[in-house]
């Protein structure tokens, strides 16, 4: 690798980590004079005291202006962030009014068909089946609405995780880190620049958000991640489908991925709006199993750590894929069974001691 492209990953990655740190305290500020103020109203929301939420926009100036000055700007970064500007106005006016369902998950499907117009698609994979002589499948007309599909779920599996102090930004910065390595694994070298820029926002704001909070990344900030993850994945992982493993996108967001089917299909069973929220989400059952809320999100770390190890390891060794997959898999699945499963064990007192989000 050429000397002046590593300065210019450690730069991203420094740069961005920088900004994202001295944003944040003015970012607080503009969270209070607009009234952007988490306020704890119900029982998903285990914080006792009033914090702002408009964090995510100091993780956002971070990455747009460091991409801006270090990265490669083609079309389909281009769409990329055209349609994270919309997702963080979006989440801008959330986090200060609260918008209602409906017209936030329409400008998500408006902000992932602007990225899939400049060519951010998901056009081929390879071929899960692996008994077929074809290593690859090309979706066809598909491409469209899989893609559209696949980066308005992992922009709301993100944010579905905002719950604790440092969680959403923590798996986030976990799992970036992963793509960050398959990136330079298989020498997309730009993408590498825009990861190393996220993966930096994201350690710059950790210092305000970890237990205890001082300020929320809000939907301005969950959504943002999520929204990135998702596209940046599809530039990074999906194109290459000769080298990289359908399975390895789904092992990075494992975690994020897990817990929004849960949460669906959690709700579609009770007869609710699988867009309404409730506390039945992971990070929740952790602490209903006697987990403080410091525990609870180093376990998260861990399984998402875990799962990005895993899928380096696949996209690295040739022959050793099936078992590290099947490892990861099993590891990871015995203990999300039971966390789903696992009796709530009486946990006021760590209620007590914790502040968390929501």
């Amino acid at each position: 690798m050429e000397l002046q492209f590593l300065l210019r990953l450690t730069a991203a990655l420094l740069g961005a980590g920088i900004i994202a740190f001295l944003a944040t305290p003015l970012v607080k500020s503009l969270a209070y004079k607009v009234g952007a103020i988490d306020v704890p109203k119900d029982n998903r929301r285990m914080h006792h005291v009033p914090i702002p939420r408009l964090g995510g926009l100091a993780i956002f100036i971070a990455f747009l202006f460091t991409v801006i000055v270090l990265a490669d700007i083609d079309r389909a970064t281009r769409g990329i962030l055209l349609g994270a500007i919309m997702i963080v106005v979006l989440g801008v006016m959330d986090d200060i009014m609260t918008l209602k369902a409906l017209p936030k998950f329409l400008v998500q499907i408006a902000a992932a068909g602007v990225a899939v117009y400049h060519g951010c698609v998901i056009q081929f994979v390879s071929n899960p089946n692996v008994f077929s002589d074809s290593s690859y499948l090309n979706l066809g007309w598909l491409s469209v609405p899989v893609t559209i599909i696949w980066i308005v779920a992992i922009t709301n599996a993100v944010n579905f995780i905002d719950g604790l102090d440092g969680l959403a930004v923590g798996v986030s910065a976990i799992s970036t880190a992963s793509l960050l390595i398959i990136a330079l694994m298989v020498e997309e070298l730009n993408i590498a620049v825009i990861l190393a820029a996220l993966l930096g926002s994201c350690l710059g704001f950790i210092p305000y958000n970890k237990n205890p909070a001082k300020i929320f990344m809000g939907d301005t900030g969950a959504t943002f991640l999520g929204f990135i993850l998702a596209t940046l994945s599809v530039q990074g992982l999906f194109k290459l489908y000769a080298i990289i493993s359908f399975a390895v996108p789904f092992l990075i967001l494992g975690i994020p991925i897990f817990d929004i089917c849960f949460a669906f299909l959690r709700r579609i069973a009770k007869g609710q709006n699988p867009m309404c929220a409730d506390r039945g989400h992971v990070h929740h059952r952790l602490i209903d199993m006697g987990f403080n809320q410091k525990q609870a999100v180093a376990i998260s770390y861990m399984l998402t750590a875990i799962l990005g190890l895993a899928a380096v390891l696949l996209t690295s060794s040739g022959e050793l894929r099936a078992l590290i997959l099947i490892g990861a898999v099993i590891i990871v699945g015995a203990i999300g069974v039971r966390i789903i499963f696992k009796k709530p064990h009486n946990h006021s007192e760590n209620q007590e001691q914790d502040h968390e989000e929501h």
